[in-house]
């Protein structure tokens, strides 16, 4: 079992409670492979609809997980 720092920790369930409304204690009990997981997904998801999307000019670009600001 790896030990994760807790920034990253706190990032990840930060991401995906946001997105999925899941309760922290779902998120926490995720193992980090797949909280990372999840996490690339939204951020696939968001990036594509970013790029579809032809108002995007005009509308704030949603966040990914590697552009969340520290």
């Amino acid at each position: 079992m790896s030990v994760h720092p807790a920034d990253q920790l706190y990032e990840e369930v930060a991401f995906i409670a946001y997105y999925f409304n899941w309760a922290h204690e779902d998120v926490l009990a995720l193992p980090h492979w797949e909280r990372r997981r999840w996490c690339d997904e939204i951020s696939r998801i968001n990036q594509q609809m970013n790029e579809g999307d032809s108002s995007a000019a005009t509308m704030p670009m949603e966040p990914t997980f590697d552009n969340l600001p520290l």
